[in-house]
């Protein structure tokens, strides 16, 4: 499956959405830190977290909100496609040192369903005591 073709709707769109990725400085740069963030995408029926490592800036969690509010005006044909524009949305906008997304459809409420994790990190940056933490999160 490839990428769909790029149009004014498509940019147009991801910028739209971007917007709300309203950023702050972050208090500490020096600092290496997990920050989460999660919610629901309702017309996809989809739970997004977001866990990462800030840089330079740090998210405000109402600008999270409503950038998921705003991924819902879209269509994504599948959780794939909506983890991967999440991730290069953040990339984009915050830059985090790293950056874990998970999307998840459940049908029964439970941990049965589709999920799809996606990570990124930049060039260098690592720090496995601080990422072994994730699975207390």
């Amino acid at each position: 499956m490839s990428s769909p073709p790029v149009t004014s709707e498509n940019i147009d769109n991801r910028l739209n959405r971007r917007a709300h990725l309203v950023t702050d400085t972050n208090p500490e740069t020096a600092a290496d830190y997990l920050v989460t963030l999660n919610g629901d995408a309702e017309t996809t029926d989809a739970s997004v977290r977001i866990f990462y490592v800030p840089d330079k800036f740090v998210l405000q969690p109402n600008g999270f909100a409503a950038y998921l509010s705003a991924l819902d005006l879209e269509h994504w044909d599948n959780l794939e496609t909506l983890a991967l524009a999440i991730l290069d949305d953040i990339n984009n906008e915050v830059v985090p040192r790293w950056v874990q997304i998970t999307v998840q459809r459940t049908t029964d409420g439970t941990e049965h369903g589709h999920r799809v994790l996606a990570e990124d990190r930049q060039p260098k940056w690592d720090n496995p005591p601080l990422l072994a933490r994730l699975s207390q999160w």
